[in-house]
Order: C-alpha cells, then structure tokens, then sequence
C-alpha cells in the first residue's frame, strides 16, 4: 500500500467524497460521526480510518493507517524502528519532525507533508497523514486534478 505524500494513500486521494471511496473498496465495516459531525469510514482489511471533513463538503481530509503492508518510498514503515524510518527519510531529504510524547507512544510529526509517524516501544505502529493546506489557507484537494 503505497503512500503519495500530500496526496493519500494508494488509490485513495484527498477531496475524494463517500461514494468514490466505496466505488474503489466498498462499504466500510464501519460509519459514524465524530464530535465535529465529520464522517468516518473504517476498513478493518485495510487498517484504514478515513476522515471526510462536514465543513468541506464531505471529502476526504485525514486518513490513519496501520497496515503492515504501507510503504513510504518503497520501504514497509510499520512495526520497524523509528530510527530505521527517519534514516530512511532522511535521505530523501525528510528530516523535520515535531516529536511528542504521551504514555507509552510517541509522534514524530512533519509539517511540510502533514504526516505523523506514531510509535510505541520505538517501534512505527501507526502512519497518519492529512490534506496539505495551501498558501491561500485552502485544502489542496487532489482529486479531480488533471
């Protein structure tokens, strides 16, 4: 499962709505609305929750993934060490992370490609990435781009 940083991840793309979700993997095991009335959908195959934003006409804005089979630049990301995955980063020129911690995990976040690495036991468990916003302080939705 490939991750298209600032993009998605696979065949999922940012500003996606419900149905072309469901036309690609199809109905979700499950659907419901969080505080903020954003629909999320939740495939247990794919490892996969999926955020559509209510404020934005319901497209696809986040997406929390913890499949062992994701791949960020050709190398499996999860249950490897942290250490591993930043060197692996860093030499495709990712070195800024934002490190916080709580309990036993932490987060490794990057800004310029809003993405979160969360580990436990420095090991990466969880891969969650977000819809860049623009320098207009609008969400650069890929989908339906040419």
């Amino acid at each position: 499962m490939k991750i298209n940083l600032k993009s998605g991840i696979e065949q999922l793309l940012f500003g996606m709505k419900q149905n072309d979700v469901t036309a690609i993997y199809g109905k979700p095991d499950r659907n419901y609305k969080d505080e903020d009335d954003n629909v999320i959908l939740v495939y247990n195959k794919l490892k996969m929750r999926l955020t559509f934003y209510q404020e934005e006409e319901l497209r696809l804005g986040y997406i929390v993934a913890s499949s062992p089979k994701l791949e960020l630049f050709g190398n499996l990301i999860i249950d490897k060490p942290i250490t591993s995955v930043k060197k692996e980063l860093a030499a495709k020129g990712i070195t800024k992370f934002t490190q916080e911690e709580f309990d036993t995990f932490e987060n490794y976040f990057n800004e310029e490609n809003w993405f979160i690495l969360q580990t436990e036991f420095e090991e990466v468990v969880k891969f969650e990435i977000g819809a860049i916003i623009n320098q207009k302080d609008e969400f650069d939705w890929k989908f339906g781009k040419k």
